[in-house]
């Protein structure tokens, strides 16, 4: 059973649309994940366009990829990464404690994701 960042059994994050590395709804993580895809954000408009211009486009639909493409509110495992950088960036999207992966802490401090928990857990 996996982790979250509280200790306890990592929740799922969300299934509209259906997220997660392993595209199960929860943000698990394993060999393959090498973006490291742990954080349960709740995207924001401010972040779409922050993430699009990084680089990394999450509002434009591609079907090919069975991406639907995100919308502000849209619950998503985002890179550990890309998170911490929003964040430096003053754009990070609201977190999900319950549901973001242990891993996390490898890459982002547990304050910094408590100071924009949306669950309080």
């Amino acid at each position: 059973v996996a982790t979250n960042v509280l200790g306890t059994e990592l929740e799922e994050c969300g299934l509209n649309p259906v997220t997660g590395f392993y595209r199960d709804g929860c943000c698990n993580t394993g060999a393959g994940d090498l973006g490291v895809h742990t954080v349960c954000a709740v995207v924001t408009d401010e972040f779409l366009e922050y993430s699009k211009r990084a680089g990394n486009d999450l509002s434009t639909p591609n079907p090919e990829m069975g991406f639907p493409g995100l919308r502000n509110g849209d619950p998503w495992c985002l890179c550990a990464t890309r998170w911490q950088e929003a964040f430096q960036a003053g754009v990070a999207p609201g977190v999900r404690l319950r549901a973001t992966h242990l891993t996390t802490l490898e890459w982002v401090r547990l304050a910094d994701l408590q100071a924009h928990a949306i669950d309080h857990g």
